[in-house]
């Protein structure tokens, strides 16, 4: 069972912290050199997946979940989509706002509809 103490959950953490952080200044540390690196293909998903929303108009704890997310998604790879998008709601309620966890859920689901056309087939059989 998925706790607060559980390590990859305290990994995420860190990195979604770090990913806030380097927000402000438009730079990374090294500790999200990885994540940092593919900042703008990620902010172009993120634009594609909540285009109500601009960047720089996003609360930046919600932008730091996505960044994440979005990176292991597209990139990191080592985790389910369904694992990778509790985890970021998960997140967003421990450190966004009242309404960030239904925001990531859904930018997320619209990425994977994107991401995964031929899953979106299933529930229609």
């Amino acid at each position: 069972m998925k706790t607060a103490t559980d390590p990859r959950h305290q990994h995420r953490v860190k990195l979604m912290k770090h990913l806030y952080a380097s927000s402000f200044k438009d730079q990374s540390d090294p500790t999200i050199k990885t994540i940092w690196d593919h900042k703008d293909q990620i902010d172009n998903l993120i634009k594609e997946c909540a285009p109500e929303w601009p960047i720089d108009k996003l609360n930046p704890l919600d932008l730091a979940i996505l960044r994440l997310s979005i990176y292991e998604l597209i990139v990191d790879k080592q985790a389910p989509y369904k694992v990778i998008i509790d985890e970021a709601v998960e997140l967003a309620k421990e450190f966004g706002s009242e309404s960030s966890p239904s925001f990531i859920n859904g930018a997320l689901g619209k990425l994977i509809k994107d991401l995964y056309p031929q899953n979106n087939n299933e529930s229609e059989s």
